[in-house]
């Protein structure tokens, strides 16, 4: 039997996981395990200092007071620890998760730790404009997982895809685009007259040919393959004059 671990960052009740799941099933055994509220933004955090409550809501349905990557990692170590699925899912994402913002996004880090653990994963997010539609993105998801699951899979696999919310001319695979933010913080005072702050910033898009906000951009599904090695592998040779400064040192 095959099994998908199915999760998200906007919440177990989200329409976009829903969607995801539905069409899913007819695959193979499909089990949802996401958070019980919103949990944007949250990256790849995982819960250490309090306990966490799994609730079964439904066949196969469980909530997680907690965050996409916690979600996952009670799916493979502790629902399905004797039977692991062959891919873990994440989305769809009510936004895209483009370029940097990868490392903020739990749609993404949620498939960081099903990689980590040696399943192949894949993350789908959504741009959220006039005439997006998820039951429209829903059914490509299912078709790219389909494909998958006929294929025989490297364990690192890891997947970005990036809905437009137009209807697709195709598919490109891409590379991370480079979104630089403006950033600002802006200060208030509450009804108590106590300080609060608000961080903020206005995103801007570097210009570059091949990148999955290019593709979104004009109107395609973009399919970005990532890999979790951050290891500079240039700076090793070009800092070798640290390393050699650093000998006398200690």
């Amino acid at each position: 039997m095959t099994r998908i671990l199915v999760t998200n960052d906007d919440g177990v009740f989200s329409e976009g996981i829903k969607l995801l799941a539905a069409r899913l099933r007819p695959l193979a055994e499909v089990t949802v395990v996401a958070p019980d509220r919103e949990q944007s933004a949250m990256g790849h955090a995982l819960t250490l200092h309090r306990p966490l409550r799994l609730r079964e809501i439904g066949d196969g349905v469980y909530s997680v007071d907690g965050t996409p990557t916690d979600c996952v990692s009670l799916g493979l170590l502790w629902l399905l620890k004797d039977t692991p699925p062959e891919l873990v899912v994440s989305g769809i994402n009510f936004g895209l998760n483009l370029g940097d913002d990868v490392t903020y996004s739990g749609t993404v880090s949620a498939t960081f730790e099903g990689t980590l653990m040696g399943i192949p994963s894949v993350a789908f997010s959504q741009e959220v404009a006039k005439s997006f539609s998820f039951e429209r993105s829903a059914d490509f998801a299912a078709g790219l997982v389909e494909v998958l699951l006929r294929n025989e899979l490297p364990e690192d696999l890891l997947l970005n895809v990036n809905f437009p919310a137009s209807e697709p001319h195709g598919v490109r695979l891409t590379k991370l685009g480079r979104r630089r933010y403006q950033q600002s913080v802006v200060q208030k005072l509450d009804p108590q007259g106590r300080e609060y702050y608000w961080i903020a910033g206005k995103p801007v898009w570097d210009e570059s040919e091949g990148s999955d906000q290019d593709a979104v951009a004009e109107g395609y599904v973009s399919i970005t393959p990532l890999h979790l090695d951050l290891t500079d592998y240039r700076g090793i040779e070009s800092y070798r004059w640290l390393q050699e400064q650093l000998t006398s040192v200690g």
